[in-house]
């Protein structure tokens, strides 16, 4: 790969990670503080558990039962429509159809639910934070398991990829540990705008490429190789904000009122 591919495929799985993970750390901060640290950290080692077993068995199946260009498309595509999920939603917020993103409105629904939940224990923990610790730490994982493996394999380094995501969970978390609280000066809509911005581009040039499986097996190849994803970036960022100029509204929505 390219040296130019390679710090495209570091700082896009980097990104995309540390948002993923500052949402996984306020939930279990919220839960950490309201249900204590025990259930709260007993379900992060769960859920981190359930994510290895994951990505070794989603690893191993896309590395082994797929020809490199039917990879590349399948890869392309799945991070093509993941990356214009976020860009819709990175769309829709900077147009004012829906809310920005708050961290800190995001911990306190949490927080209040916590306190608000019943005391049941289990295994001698308290069942109500072990569970949404592990809930929202899997499912947050495995967005970031999604974004290292398929930029891994279609870029042929899962290990860079790897190390760049597991540097954002350290990075946040050892935030985290000196702040105790979530993350809210963090810029996470602005990053998520960016992220859908580089999913979709990556995802534009591996399902393009892909498409050599239907016409000889091999892979196609973009004019200018690495150097044409700069300008599919361009062209997805035109796109983009032609797109919030067209949705924005009279009246922006209500802040506070979104979903992730």
């Amino acid at each position: 790969m390219a040296h130019s591919g390679l710090w495209g495929l570091v700082t896009t799985t980097f990104v995309a990670s540390f948002v993923e993970f500052v949402e996984a750390l306020t939930i279990v901060l919220a839960m950490g503080l309201t249900r204590g640290w025990r259930s709260a950290l007993a379900g992060v080692a769960a859920a981190v558990a359930g994510l290895a077993a994951f990505t070794v068995a989603a690893g191993y199946a896309l590395a082994t039962w797929l020809p490199r260009s039917v990879l590349q498309f399948a890869v392309g595509t799945l991070l093509l429509i993941f990356g214009l999920q976020w860009l819709r939603k990175a769309i829709f917020r900077s147009s004012g159809l829906k809310a920005q993103h708050d961290e800190d409105a995001e911990f306190r629904a949490r927080t209040a639910t916590a306190r608000l939940a019943g005391g049941q224990r289990r295994l001698g923990l308290d069942w109500f934070g072990f569970v949404v610790s592990a809930k929202g730490v899997f499912l947050e994982g495995v967005e970031v398991v999604f974004i290292v493996l398929t930029f891994g394999l279609a870029a042929g380094d899962v290990p860079a990829a790897t190390v760049a995501a597991v540097s954002a969970g350290l990075l946040v978390v050892a935030v985290g540990l000196v702040a105790s609280r979530p993350l809210t000066r963090v810029p996470e809509n602005t990053l998520k705008y960016g992220v859908g911005l580089l999913l979709a581009t990556y995802g534009t040039f591996w399902a393009v490429e892909g498409l050599g499986a239907w016409h000889g097996g091999g892979s196609l190849s973009w004019p200018g190789g690495d150097w044409a994803l700069p300008a599919i970036l361009a062209g997805w960022v035109t796109l983009s904000r032609v797109a919030v100029a067209g949705f924005r509204p009279a009246r922006p929505a209500v802040a506070g009122q979104e979903g992730q």
